[in-house]
């Protein structure tokens, strides 16, 4: 039995999807976080210094140095700009280390421009100056600017990048283990419930207590679970018929057999009544002859077909005008002044078939032809006509004999069931079809109306093997 590993499973497989889809979820969720974050980090350094450099207006006269830079430490820029009545005015200031690298301005700032800003912010490691420019809070003026470092921007940004993925990967977890629960519990069991009981089924297809009950909440699955119980209640049905039928063929050949050997003994009694003295036994012979050649042909008839042991074709090149004035001679048709047999085949066709089941489908064809025109006393035709395309050869049977009843068109190649003629089996047309069919072609019926029947024989020029 091959292992099966758990990713190649239905519950494997959904588990890693729903990892991967809430974690392209929870990215989705992070790339516009991190900007904002950025973005709320600029605007409350501007808060800070808004409030440093208010302080500085409060007071009239200049401050201290060191009270200056303290305040510019505890609002982490280098300078202060505010912009009131239409004067820029450089409020607070200190010395900055290098040229200014950049400039944002968040006043215009949009959703695309802030993500692209904060990850090159995070890409970039080296500690740059930036100008950041901003609206001031409770229209402290019209404009605020300053000047301030990126690293600390930066390792704010990591830090909270890291817990926003550490969080999402545990929402990624959380989320797929539950939902691999659920679809387990709805979906994988039920499944593997309906396998469990073909597997049982299938073990001894006769048991109708095998049969599965359906009783899925699903309605998919239901759906699923009652066509499989139909299919098993109608397989379990063909079974028994089968048997039955297998038993009755059983019983049917040796009954066969056995009455066969009766009516041949009774046939030669028969043969030597038509030679008796008395005119009226003389002519009740014929009729008892040929009721028990009936019953004979029958009983071999059933048994050479309950046998079922035809052997495949040997596909053989042969001329098939040869083949056919064969099966002519052997149905007596040259010697039948009241049916004369027409062929139609070009001299040098040759068909791709075993000689001897062809000569058996064209014998029972023609031998069905020759008694749907005795019937009616009257003389008729014969004719076989032949050809072939790029695909196939055919193969055309027909005579002027009174067409089939409806009746037996309706099972025309089942066995016992498709009868041309009163007493018949219908195993003649059912052994043709099938030893045609052994050739990869097919039987047909071309035509049956007042003015005769028209078999065809098709035989596929396509073949599997080499051709001989």
């Amino acid at each position: 039995m091959r292992r099966q590993s758990f990713l190649n499973t239905l519950s494997g497989r959904f588990l890693i999807l729903t990892v991967i889809f809430v974690m392209l979820a929870e990215v989705l969720i992070f790339v516009p976080s991190i900007a904002r974050f950025r973005a709320d980090f600029m605007l409350t350094r501007l808060k800070q210094a808004q409030i440093a450099a208010l302080t500085q207006l409060a007071t009239e006269d200049m401050i201290l140095p060191e009270l200056e830079a303290e305040l510019l430490a505890n609002a982490e820029v280098f300078n202060v700009v505010l912009r009131r009545d239409d004067v820029r005015q450089l409020i607070l200031s200190s010395p900055i280390p290098e040229e200014v690298y950049d400039t944002f301005d968040l006043r215009m700032a949009g959703p695309w421009e802030l993500i692209r800003d904060a990850f090159a912010s995070l890409l970039d490691a080296e500690n740059r100056i930036v100008r950041v420019i901003g609206n001031p809070v409770q229209a402290a003026g019209t404009l605020i600017e300053v000047t301030m470092e990126t690293k600390p921007m930066r390792d704010a940004m990591v830090d909270y990048g890291l817990r926003i993925l550490v969080l999402s990967a545990l929402i990624s977890v959380v989320t797929a283990f539950l939902l691999f629960l659920a679809v387990r519990r709805l979906l994988v069991l039920p499944i593997r419930r309906v396998v469990r009981h073909m597997q049982t089924y299938a073990e001894a297809p006769e048991d109708a207590r095998r049969v599965i009950e359906p009783n899925a909440d699903v309605e998919e699955l239901r759906a699923a679970e009652e066509a499989l119980k139909s299919m098993q209640t109608q397989l379990i049905g063909a079974l028994r018929q089968k048997e039955r039928l297998a038993q009755l063929g059983g019983a049917v050949a040796k009954i066969s057999h056995d009455l066969r050997n009766i009516l041949t003994t009774a046939q030669l009694f028969a043969d030597r009544i038509e030679g008796s003295a008395d005119p009226a036994v003389a002519r009740s012979a014929p009729k008892l002859v040929n009721s028990i050649s009936r019953a004979v042909s029958l009983c071999e008839s059933t048994l050479a077909f309950g046998k079922a042991e035809e052997p495949p074709p040997q596909l053989r090149r042969l001329n098939l005008s040869k083949l056919t004035a064969e099966v002519a001679e052997s149905e007596g048709l040259g010697a039948a002044a009241d049916i004369v047999f027409l062929v139609d085949v070009p001299p040098g066709l040759t068909v791709r078939a075993d000689s001897e089941q062809l000569f058996r489908v064209l014998s029972n064809l023609v031998r069905n032809a020759r008694q749907a025109i005795e019937v009616t006393g009257q003389p008729g035709t014969i004719e076989i006509s032949a050809g072939e395309d790029e695909a196939e050869w055919w193969i055309r049977v027909g005579d002027t004999g009174p067409g089939l009843p409806p009746k037996a068109r309706e099972h025309l190649f089942s066995a016992f069931q498709g009868g041309a003629r009163k007493g018949g089996t219908g195993l003649g047309l059912a052994i043709a079809a099938e030893l045609v069919r052994g050739h990869g072609g097919r039987l047909d019926l071309a035509r049956s109306d007042e003015e005769g029947t028209e078999f065809t024989i098709h035989l596929p020029k396509a073949t599997t093997g080499t051709d001989p």
